[in-house]
């Protein structure tokens, strides 16, 4: 959504660093996708797959690599990654959602937590004792903020998050709707059957500059705390267990899971439902493909996958019939190599 905010085209190159191959009266009021894209609005191509849309495209401008401005006759921003340069014009045309600076008359506060300046507190909200809250930090509607939680500058909390006691969060983090940060981790010991609960003392630690997706869940440390580092992104309804470490700048999408004491490196990418066992190891700037199950340590970077493609139902039924004879097929074949 836009607030009928508008620039010309060389205010936006301007804005984001980037060169104009056109109009720089050219006035625009939106941002659009190549196919949909009307007159008066900004849009971009990073993805090959879409070139054959770059002539039919009626948007007034089109933010693309160096190599394709001949193919495009329209006003062109020039830039080296144009879905970097997409992202910084969305930032522009943003609206930011209107708040009302204080604490709303519904909401309840500890007479012992510290709130700095220009926070906005919404109704409903309950602020346990020995909270601190820092600068610019706004908390949604029938948000729970625990006992001794630290909530750093400029965070913002949407309607009904909760932070359970003595969670850590740093400065820019945001955190959208029925999200749970800090919940106990899984963790029992059997005796003879029965499963005996192992109370979960530790807590969870959160960097800066970190975004948390709605209905995502990160428990609570058994010992140590659960730590996610600065930059780290993570989608909606992600599990995140006890113990866990992720490292900064990596991108959890969404419905992964990830089980107990998992490490993971920096600068990686866990694809969307994609999963880990517990107490392994992730190098830094691994990939793990979507629907991909991590059932061992990875040590080295790159692109890793699991499981099989798409199929028709009827071949794949086949297929797993002799992926369950493959056993019984590899000793018959070393039975034959050993007679030939």
């Amino acid at each position: 959504m836009t607030d009928n905010k508008s620039y010309t085209l060389g205010e936006i190159a301007e804005l984001l660093n980037i060169k104009l191959v056109g109009d720089q009266l050219c006035e625009i009021h939106g941002l659009g996708t190549l196919k949909y894209a009307a007159p008066g609005q900004l849009t971009f191509l990073s993805n090959p797959s879409y070139i054959n849309q770059l002539s039919s495209t009626k948007a007034s401008a089109v933010i693309v690599e160096e190599k394709y401005v001949n193919l495009y006759s329209g006003n062109a921003l020039v830039s080296e990654n144009p879905y970097v340069s997409f992202a910084g014009a969305t930032a522009l045309f943003a609206t930011p959602s209107k708040v009302e600076l204080g604490v709303h008359n519904s909401a309840h506060v500890h007479d012992s937590a510290q709130l700095a300046e220009n926070v906005s507190i919404g109704p409903n909200v309950v602020i346990e004792e020995g909270v601190c809250i820092g600068v610019n930090t706004t908390i949604g509607a029938a948000s729970f903020i625990g006992k001794g939680v630290i909530l750093g500058d400029n965070g913002c909390l949407y309607n009904n998050v909760t932070l359970y006691h003595g969670v850590t969060i740093g400065r820019d983090v945001i955190i959208h709707s029925g999200a749970v940060i800090g919940a106990d981790g899984f963790g029992f010991a059997s005796d003879r059957g029965k499963s005996i609960k192992i109370h979960q003392l530790g807590s969870v630690e959160i960097g800066d500059d970190v975004e948390i997706g709605a209905g995502t869940t990160i428990d609570r440390g058994a010992i140590d705390n659960t730590v996610i580092e600065h930059g780290v992104k993570i989608d909606n309804q992600v599990q995140i267990g006890h113990n866990c470490v992720v490292g900064a700048h990596s991108v959890i999408c969404g419905c992964t899971a990830i089980a107990g004491s998992v490490t993971i490196g920096k600068h990686c990418v866990m694809g969307g439902a994609s999963g880990a066992v517990g107490h392994i190891t992730i190098a830094d700037k691994v990939q793990v493909s979507a629907m991909s199950l991590v059932s061992g340590s990875i040590k080295e970077a790159g692109l890793y996958s699991s499981g099989t493609g798409h199929m028709r139902t009827g071949d794949w039924k086949r297929n797993i019939v002799r992926f369950a004879q493959l056993d019984s097929i590899t000793k018959r074949l070393k039975e034959l190599e050993k007679k030939s």
